[in-house]
């Protein structure tokens, strides 16, 4: 879709991790001409670069396979080279409630219609500034500057525990928001919904890896850091098939009418692929 209308259709990708994050990716993109379905492209891309954070590098690859967004979460920091690049990014967005120190934008306006807004859970998660708070601050900010009206506002809430996901859904649906989409946890949820007729949600979107590993590590490692406890060193898992989990979401007059779970495997080692 080229023009943008009162009709949007937006893709929304759960955590690309590693390698074979990013080529299903980039395979699902160009596969049917699925880019040319879309409005527009979110992706969560923390987990982007071997695992752990993002290099200028898989930013500038992401680009080009088709995502118009990037949102985070905790890992963001993981690369030293993200401080070379996330002020410079046009599309990347670290997590809004950070200290107002941290480098980086906490959301961002696309084609002046949509805004893209990151931000931490708490449960669980490392300290961070409430998010509950934080959102209501960026809404303020926005209707302050009379740029709030008549766009499509989607939360990327990276958070661990459901119960805080679906409170913050109900609460940010109330305050204006569009999409709330859950990312972190890497298992795709089967909980789609349209909350108060207006917001769509999904506890976690899931991700994009390698199908058959924890979460896109190396079963081993995962293994051994669960038996002992004692911190292990995480390796991504390469081995195909591939499956990129992501969401469908449609709106009209800013509002989301429908919401879709997409689990799309590919196969490295055949000709052709499946989606579930």
């Amino acid at each position: 879709m080229s023009n943008l209308s009162e009709k949007y259709k937006i893709l929304f990708i759960g955590d690309i991790v590693g390698r074979p994050g990013r080529k299903i990716v980039e395979h699902f993109l160009s596969t049917d001409n699925n880019r040319q379905k879309y409005d527009f492209v979110i992706a969560n891309v923390e987990n982007a670069s071997h695992g752990f954070g993002l290099t200028k590098k898989n930013h500038d690859e992401l680009i080009s396979s088709g995502i118009n967004a990037m949102t985070s979460g905790n890992h963001i920091w993981d690369k030293k080279d993200i401080y070379s690049f996330i002020d410079e990014s046009e599309c990347l967005i670290r997590p809004y409630n950070y200290h107002k120190s941290a480098q980086g934008k906490g959301y961002r306006i696309f084609n002046d219609k949509i805004i893209v807004i990151n931000l931490l859970g708490r449960t669980f998660m490392p300290p961070i500034d409430c998010p509950f708070s934080a959102f209501e601050n960026i809404v303020n900010e926005l209707k302050e500057k009379n740029i709030f009206e008549n766009k499509i506002i989607v939360v990327d809430f990276h958070a661990e525990a459901s119960a805080e996901k679906q409170c913050f859904a109900r609460f940010a649906s109330e305050l204006g928001a569009a999409a709330v989409l859950g990312t972190h946890t890497h298992v795709q949820t089967a909980d789609e919904q349209i909350i108060n007729n207006k917001c769509a949600y999904i506890t976690d979107a899931g991700f994009a890896g390698s199908k058959n590993s924890i979460i896109g590590m190396k079963y081993d490692s995962s293994l051994k850091r669960l038996i002992t406890s004692i911190n292990e060193r995480f390796d991504i898992e390469d081995a195909s098939p591939y499956i990129l989990n992501a969401c469908e979401i449609d709106f009209s007059n800013n509002i989301a009418t429908s919401i879709r779970r997409i689990s799309f495997v590919y196969n490295t080692n055949e000709d052709g692929e499946s989606e579930d």
